[in-house]
């Protein structure tokens, strides 16, 4: 399959965009993405990517535990926020409205539908993204939920380009 063709298909996917938050070590992280999906039933158990480009990336190397906020389509702000400012330059979290969650996680209050996730493995095929494996720990979500899709994102400037990952394959 080209490139060309493997883009076609994924823009018509049009996939769900979403933050993901951490703590380790006292050291806040989150970022906006759109590579994540259930990977199983009983047990629950979610996937997602992450850039190694990100610093969200290199503090999710210490962490535990994982927050993934799915977005809404009023939320696009949000998506802009924690999508094209990297956090080695500043504090993504510096202004935004949070709640203490489990594990002591950053969680994101304009976003009541998420999961709380601990991680089982982390897998780095030499790629410029890592698979985190998680354990669902909860899930939360009320009222109406319209996601905000990556078509509605693909504008936004990312924080870092992929070929800037830190740990080079």
């Amino acid at each position: 399959m080209s490139g060309g063709s493997l883009k076609k298909l994924m823009t018509a996917v049009d996939p769900a965009m979403i933050v993901v938050t951490t703590i380790a070590e006292g050291e806040r992280a989150g970022c906006l993405l759109g590579f994540h999906s259930q990977s199983g039933i009983s047990p629950q158990h979610y996937c997602f990517w992450l850039s190694k480009a990100n610093h969200t990336y290199r503090v999710s190397l210490r962490a535990r535990y994982f927050a993934l906020h799915f977005l809404t389509s009023q939320d696009l702000a949000l998506a802009e926020h924690f999508g094209t400012q990297s956090g080695e330059d500043t504090d993504k979290f510096s202004g935004v409205d949070l709640d203490p969650g489990e594990k002591g996680l950053p969680l994101l209050r304009a976003c009541p539908h998420r999961l709380v996730l601990e991680r089982l493995t982390l897998l780095d095929d030499g790629s410029d993204h890592v698979c985190l494996s998680t354990r669902v720990l909860s899930a939360h979500g009320s009222g109406i939920f319209e996601p905000l899709r990556f078509s509605e994102t693909v504008h936004l400037d990312p924080g870092h380009a992929s070929e800037e990952r830190a740990i080079q394959p």
